[in-house]
């Protein structure tokens, strides 16, 4: 009995290899925060500065990069730019060193708002219809199930640019190309198996017990379901929320192919901020460190479900 006991106990790692494993984490987060660090330090460069060789470690903080985000600049004389009345802003004042004026907003923020709109409504979508299929596939006997599941897998096998000119052709025939709600549509079925393959899992995991018991009850199928299944899954949903928020913000194939103007994303647009004399560095890297605040404040806020839903181990019977 004593051995069997003790083949089954499990022997606690040791302080040292807690320290080792403790220094290994810190080093890799570190190191994996190095280029963030480095793009928003280029965002408050000046534009000589962020081209400079060797580059700059040391240097005059400017918020120049962010002023050449938001507007559009033209060039006027030194006489006529001392005939202007005093600066009413700071990207005022910094824009009139460089012997320029603001002519008006740039198309920063319309682009940014069109990420925020289809990103945000095609993961939820996604999660929707994926938490109704999952629940389908966990709780029901489909015909062919598994070879359903795999077909919806499939669909994530191939890169975008394989199906991208089908695409294009086919929006461009139904009027849906450069539009939000083409984009949300294509995410959320690019999305789908993702949530599907996910919210399966998690669902599998709830004891059919507890709606069979909230039946008796009194409740129905749907009942049961949305107030047993839903508050057990929820850490399951916003896992998934998360995968599928973050592919549909970062998308570029799909989103530089399929629109142009008015349902343009940031991911395509960024790249594209010139300024004089070639690239404006500066300002993509402003706009690469806004675009990054969404997403990071998304999965902070639900990062204690991220962290028990990688585990797939919603409920355990």
């Amino acid at each position: 009995m004593s051995s069997a006991n003790t083949a089954h106990s499990v022997v606690a790692p040791s302080d040292t290899s807690k320290r080792v494993a403790g220094t290994i984490v810190i080093v890799y987060a570190l190191i994996t925060l190095i280029p963030l660090v480095w793009i928003f330090l280029t965002s408050i460069k000046s534009p000589p500065d962020s081209i400079s060789y060797p580059p700059k470690i040391v240097f005059t903080p400017t918020l120049e990069g962010y002023c050449n985000l938001f507007t559009t600049r033209t060039r006027q004389t030194p006489d006529y730019i001392a005939s202007l009345p005093e600066p009413t802003s700071t990207c005022d004042e910094v824009t009139r060193k460089r012997n320029m004026v603001i002519a008006g907003p740039s198309n920063f923020l319309p682009r940014f708002v069109n990420s925020l709109v289809i990103a945000f409504g095609s993961t939820f979508l996604a999660v929707f219809l994926g938490t109704l299929a999952a629940y389908g596939f966990s709780r029901f006997k489909v015909p062919l199930a598994d070879d359903l599941l795999f077909f919806i897998l499939s669909t994530r096998m191939m890169p975008p640019i394989a199906v991208a000119i089908p695409i294009y052709l086919m929006y461009r025939e139904l009027g849906l190309s450069d539009t939000a709600l083409g984009m949300i549509l294509l995410y959320t079925a690019v999305n789908v198996s993702l949530a599907v393959w996910l919210l399966k899992g998690f669902i599998d995991e709830i004891p059919r017990e507890y709606e069979e018991a909230a039946m008796i009850d009194g409740y129905t199928r749907l009942q049961a379901f949305r107030k047993v299944v839903l508050p057990q899954a929820t850490t399951g949903i916003a896992a998934t929320a998360i995968f599928c928020l973050i592919f549909a913000w970062n998308e570029y194939a799909f989103a530089a192919l399929l629109t142009s103007g008015q349902a343009q994303t940031a991911p395509p647009f960024i790249p594209t901020i010139i300024g004089e004399g070639g690239q404006d560095w500066p300002a993509v890297a402003a706009g690469t460190t806004i675009f990054l605040v969404p997403i990071l404040v998304f999965t902070i806020l639900l990062r204690k479900q991220l962290l028990r839903g990688i585990t797939f181990g919603a409920v355990r019977k």
